[in-house]
């Protein structure tokens, strides 16, 4: 039986987006090689100084987001947010950060990856949002993500020349493009079933698993159905 995809679009810089990749790693302890999630990201803070200005105006701005989110995630037993997150620390855009995973993907130790959880993608990713939301690091930055990028092995030349041949932009332009044609409401989302099903927002694990043994339930009957 041929596995179930699952596209999991996300924000770098969303804090629903980090509470939920316990989840999403769960997802993949429970199902294995049953599930084939493919990593993309959506345009939630592409000018974050701007988005958060407006919205926040009268809410305390800078500071006001900031305890917005500290009080998300102290809903959650275990989780850890640095006392930086948007106060001291404020990165310009996730597209940034967003950019230097699609060039890490990109490059030779990239294109090397198999599997969900050992892949390149899957552990840039969580290394960025462990810099910004535990280490309170500015992961716009490049210094950090040279940092992040010598962590996981790769060449951080050979990831900056993808961004200068345009390669980088150019794929996640096309991240960007999906999330809008998929009608990609936020982060995090899931998109099964080839947008039959669309689970967005915070969604607990209980709700994520329930799905999708469904869905491979009634993959494995289709399957099983005599002409």
């Amino acid at each position: 039986m041929s596995s179930l995809k699952i596209v999991h679009f996300s924000d770098i810089l969303c804090v629903w987006a980090y509470l939920g990749q316990s989840s999403l790693q769960k997802l993949s302890d429970t199902f294995g090689n049953r599930i084939d999630v493919e990593t993309r990201f959506c345009s939630v803070f592409p000018d974050a100084h701007k988005k958060i200005g407006r919205l926040w105006k009268d809410r305390g701005g800078f500071g006001g987001y900031s305890d917005h989110v500290r009080a998300v995630v102290d809903g959650f037993e275990g989780v850890a947010l640095h006392a930086d997150v948007w106060t001291r620390t404020r990165p310009k855009s996730s597209a940034s950060p967003h950019l230097f995973v699609k060039a890490l993907e990109l490059t030779s130790v990239g294109t090397a990856s198999t599997g969900f959880q050992d892949s390149l993608t899957f552990k840039a990713v969580r290394e960025l949002r462990s810099a910004f939301f535990t280490e309170g690091k500015d992961v716009s930055d490049w210094a950090v993500q040279r940092r992040i990028s010598e962590k996981l092995g790769a060449d951080f030349d050979e990831v900056r020349g993808k961004i200068e041949t345009g390669e980088a932009i150019a794929s996640l332009a096309a991240d960007y493009e999906l999330s809008q044609n998929s009608n990609v409401r936020g982060s995090p989302t899931y998109y099964l079933n080839e947008g039959r099903q669309i689970l967005f927002g915070n969604i607990s694990y209980g709700i994520l698993e329930a799905n999708v043994e469904g869905l491979l339930a009634e993959h494995q009957d289709l399957n099983a159905s005599p002409c």
